[in-house]
């Protein structure tokens, strides 16, 4: 099994994380971004929803395992081309020509609650999971498209809160905050998210028209950003 796979159902490409805890190292990345790249060219699909096989975690964020022993080797060249990397999985998610749902199965820590954040539409488990930013306590700074993004989807008296104090959200406060569209059970999240993405079957060049303007603050943030400059010295882990 790779790390990211896809199936169809009907017009909806559903991709599977099936890296266990779906921490985001560079192997991680690359898989990510082929599979979105063969949605997209090989297939007809017009809207796409993403859910983890871990039954407990939708993604940990960044695999500090590969990480730490990555920049103590002084292997920047990794490093940094993983950061790169992951900015573009951002920012390919982000204005992916067809609308895109995060079945939020699980946890989504650090890289992965602002992996949430790119998608159009998220869907979280009400009865088990949290949604947290502890990158004030890891000591790990967010680039500025990262912050774009995660102000354009959460409230900003809850972002504080929650990037400064590392406040954690269920599934029920990010629905009550309007963070995500629904918080489900998880018998039936999956369920529920695939069926509203079949509710969105638009053409995908009038979707990347619309995401375009609909999203340019972010993409702003996003282009002017220098990740070979946080890869060189703004990481403290």
């Amino acid at each position: 099994m790779s790390l990211t796979d896809y199936t169809l159902d009907g017009a909806v490409a559903v991709v599977s994380l099936n890296s266990g805890e779906n921490k985001l190292n560079l192997t991680f990345v690359n898989s990510f971004m082929k599979t979105l790249n063969d949605i997209e060219t090989a297939t007809n699909a017009n809207a796409l929803v993403v859910t983890s096989t871990h039954d407990k975690i939708f993604s940990n964020g960044l695999d500090l395992d590969w990480v730490v022993p990555t920049i103590n080797s002084g292997n920047l060249a990794a490093f940094t081309e993983f950061i790169i990397g992951l900015v573009k999985l951002y920012r390919r998610i982000l204005m992916f020509p067809m609308p895109t749902v995060a079945a939020v199965n699980g946890h989504a820590f650090a890289g992965g609650a602002i992996l949430t954040c790119y998608f159009d539409y998220r869907f979280m488990r009400s009865d088990r999971g949290f949604m947290c930013f502890p990158e004030v306590d890891l000591g790990i700074p967010f680039l500025p498209g990262m912050m774009a993004a995660m102000r354009h989807v959460i409230p900003v008296n809850v972002l504080t809160s929650m990037v400064l104090e590392g406040r954690r959200l269920t599934g029920l406060e990010c629905e009550e905050n309007k963070i995500v569209t629904r918080a489900l059970p998880n018998e039936t999240l999956f369920g529920e998210a695939l069926a509203f993405a079949k509710t969105i079957n638009k053409r995908r060049e009038i979707i990347f028209e619309i995401k375009k303007e609909l999203y340019k603050d972010i993409v702003y943030a996003i282009d002017v950003e220098d990740p070979k400059v946080i890869a060189s010295g703004r990481f403290n882990v």
